[in-house]
C-alpha cells in the first residue's frame, strides 16, 4: 500500500500536480493535513494560486482524499470541495496501519504522540509548520510532509517544496523539484 501525504497547499494547483506526478498518483489513499485552498493573511498568494482549480482537481482525484482541517481552512472551502474537511483529526485504519492526521495547530505533534501508545498509532501526520519532519517515537512515526507552496524549514537542504509518501510502512519526504527523497524513516 502507498499512502500520500500533503499539507499546506494554500491553493497551489501546480504544487498538487507536481506532487501527483512524483508519487501521489501512485497512492491508494491521500491524506491532506490542512490549509488546502486559502493562502491566509501571512503569505502573498503563490504564483500558481488557483484555489478554484485546485478544488476541482481534488474533486476529480481518482484516489480517496482525507482532509484534516487547518487554521486557514474555512466553512466556505467546504462549499467547493466534494470530500469532508474533518476536524480536528482524521483517524483511519488502512491495511492494518493506524493513522491519525491533523493540521497541528489545535493539537501539536507532541500532544498527538503522547496519545500514540494508547491509540496504538503507527503514524501521526501533521502539517502547519511548513517544515518536513520524520521522527520515530516508540512504535510511532511522526511525518510532517512540509509544504508544496511555502517551505519554511530552518535547515537549508529542506527549504524546498515537499510532500510525503508512506511505502511498505516506511515514510519519506520528497523534494518537489528533484523527485528525490530528502528524509527517510
Amino acid at each position: 500500500m502507498v499512502i500520500g501525504v500533503i499539507s499546506d497547499t494554500h491553493g497551489n494547483l501546480e504544487g498538487w500536480e507536481r506532487a501527483w506526478d512524483l508519487g501521489l498518483g501512485e497512492a491508494d489513499v491521500i491524506f491532506h493535513c490542512g490549509d488546502v485552498l486559502y493562502h491566509g493573511p501571512k503569505f502573498t498568494p503563490a504564483k500558481a494560486y488557483a484555489p478554484r482549480d485546485l478544488a476541482a482537481a481534488l474533486n476529480a482525484c481518482s484516489r480517496p482524499v482525507l482532509i484534516a482541517r487547518g487554521n486557514a481552512d474555512s466553512d466556505v472551502d467546504q462549499v467547493v470541495l466534494d470530500m469532508p474537511i474533518q476536524q480536528p483529526q482524521v483517524l483511519a485504519v488502512l491495511d492494518g496501519m493506524r493513522i491519525v492526521a491533523a493540521h497541528g495547530h489545535v493539537m501539536g505533534p507532541a500532544e498527538l504522540l503522547a496519545l500514540a501508545d494508547r491509540w496504538r498509532l503507527d503514524f501521526v501526520l501533521t502539517g502547519h509548520t511548513h517544515a518536513p519532519v520524520i521522527e520515530k517515537v516508540g512504535r510511532t512515526y511522526h511525518l510532517n510532509p512540509g509544504s508544496v507552496t511555502y517551505p519554511l524549514a530552518k535547515e537549508p537542504q529542506l527549504q524546498v517544496p515537499t510532500f510525503g509518501l508512506i511505502r511498505d510502512g516506511g515514510p519519506e519526504v520528497v523534494d518537489l523539484g528533484t523527485g528525490r527523497a530528502l528524509l527517510h524513516g
